[in-house]
């Protein structure tokens, strides 16, 4: 060990399971009791989604389409709420650990501000942007006006769909997983009544298919925003919002943009990247769209528990980085990759035996089918390394260190995977098969590499929490 340099001493067991254990059974159970509720609400999340290509399903290839397309256009232009909810969540994490519960308050109230001011920018470039961008992207002509319609209800409503980052990124910040996923699940329940009712029709409200369905979210995510805000003005739950805190103060914005402005970039420069691959996967037609689109969301549900142990493990590293106990730090980290190994492993396991009857269940359409099953048996391994490099991302963040995550969504992106896209698919002449191989390769380098810099052991000493 003396040879060794602090860093060095402090990370090279982070997965060894040679580090002195204070009381496992209890950090894993506060592990646990915080990241079961935030994988419960990333399901009814998945389920909004699951909800929308059910129902959409039954009018065909076409109107499944518009959420599938929408989906990366709304996350590319949403990363930097993304991304300043990730420094909130690692600021009043931080706070909570060090005991101080006016900087708790005080980041909250910050994070309203710059999270909803966002979400108004966002919501005007969306309604002048989508247009060009829909045709940019060569969206099949039977389903761009399905698409059109779903983009500008979702822009026009966007404010609300930010409502619930702010909420879900302040509560995990102080380790309350339970709240947002109440919140979620009611109106999850709510969206799956309503959804069949504003798409087919029902007594005085008239059938409007693609756009109900836009509308049912938009409704529903309204409810939520206003529920949390509710909550946290009430201050009830470890923290609340108080208008004295929400004037934007200049060593905040330089925290919040030092931390979220990476995580938002990052994300941006991915958004964009799978924007692009949407446009690729757009020139083999609907078939091949509703097969990548049915699939990624079955594939964004079995990776549902690396979400949510990720944000959970930023949470609890920013307490314990914040407390200044990094061992309690890393213990964490290497409790989510081994829980997330074996949840993630059994779901792709059964997603490369059983894909066809998976994508049959949401469309049964002979050719989705097939494109969907070449998909699975191609990508699934590497889900399984993807979901382990999820939770190392939430080490990162919980340290606020974020460099590294823009630099790793841009390499895994636009360094691997849209390049390579291009030319397997389209210059190679391989077709989808191509698409999918891109995928794998990219999620297979960007995990090994994650794991090398989680070993460097920076993430632990990015922020100074006495500084905070």
């Amino acid at each position: 060990m003396s040879n060794m340099t602090e860093t060095e001493a402090l990370s090279a067991d982070v997965f060894s399971g040679t580090v002195a254990r204070e009381d496992t059974r209890t950090l894993y159970r506060n592990l646990l009791k915080l990241a079961i509720p935030i994988m419960g609400a990333n399901l009814m999340q998945m389920l909004y989604n699951l909800a929308d290509t059910f129902f959409l399903g039954r009018i065909g290839a076409a109107a499944v389409n518009a959420p599938t397309i929408s989906f990366n256009i709304i996350f590319f232009l949403a990363v930097f709420g993304v991304g300043f909810g990730t420094a909130g969540t690692t600021l009043i994490a931080q706070s909570k650990g060090r005991g101080d519960q006016e900087r708790v308050n005080f980041y909250l109230g910050q994070l309203a501000v710059y999270i909803f001011g966002i979400s108004i920018v966002v919501g005007i470039v969306g309604l002048l942007a989508h247009m060009p961008l829909l045709r940019l992207l060569n969206v099949p002509e039977e389903s761009f006006e399905f698409t059109r319609q779903y983009l500008t209800i979702i822009f026009t409503g966007i404010p609300f769909m930010f409502g619930a980052f702010f909420f879900q990124s302040a509560m995990q910040g102080i380790g309350d997983g339970v709240t947002p996923f109440v919140i979620q699940f009611a109106t999850v329940i709510l969206n799956i009544i309503i959804d069949p009712i504003f798409i087919f029709g029902w007594g005085p409200i008239p059938r409007m298919e693609v756009a109900g369905a836009a509308y049912a979210t938009i409704l529903c995510k309204g409810i939520a925003t206003i529920a949390g805000v509710f909550i946290l003005v009430r201050g009830r739950r470890g923290m609340k919002l108080k208008l004295s805190n929400m004037r934007p103060r200049m060593e905040s914005a330089r925290l919040f943009v030092g931390i979220g402005m990476p995580a938002s970039l990052g994300q941006g420069i991915a958004a964009f990247g799978f924007t692009v691959l949407q446009g690729v996967v757009n020139g083999f037609g609907a078939a091949v769209v509703a097969a990548f689109g049915i699939a990624n969301r079955i594939i964004s549900l079995v990776n549902m528990p690396a979400i949510g142990m990720s944000r959970a493990t930023a949470s609890l590293v920013g307490q314990s980085l914040g407390a200044r106990d990094t061992e309690r730090a890393k213990r964490i980290v290497r409790m989510s990759g081994l829980t997330i190994f074996g949840f993630v492993g059994l779901g792709m396991i059964l997603a490369f035996f059983y894909g066809n009857l998976l994508v049959r269940f949401f469309v049964d359409d002979a050719e989705v089918i097939a494109h969907g099953a070449v998909l699975f048996r191609i990508v699934s391994p590497s889900v399984v390394l993807f979901a382990l490099f999820t939770v190392i991302l939430g080490a990162f963040e919980g340290g606020g260190d974020t460099k590294p995550v823009l630099v790793m969504h841009t390499v895994r992106l636009w360094g691997i995977r849209v390049p390579l896209a291009f030319v397997l698919a389209v210059w190679l002449g391989m077709g989808p098969r191509g698409i999918w191989i891109s995928m794998f390769v990219s999620n297979l380098v960007i995990a090994v590499a994650g794991f090398l810099l989680l070993r460097t052991g920076r993430w632990m000493h990015r922020l100074d929490p006495d500084s905070l």
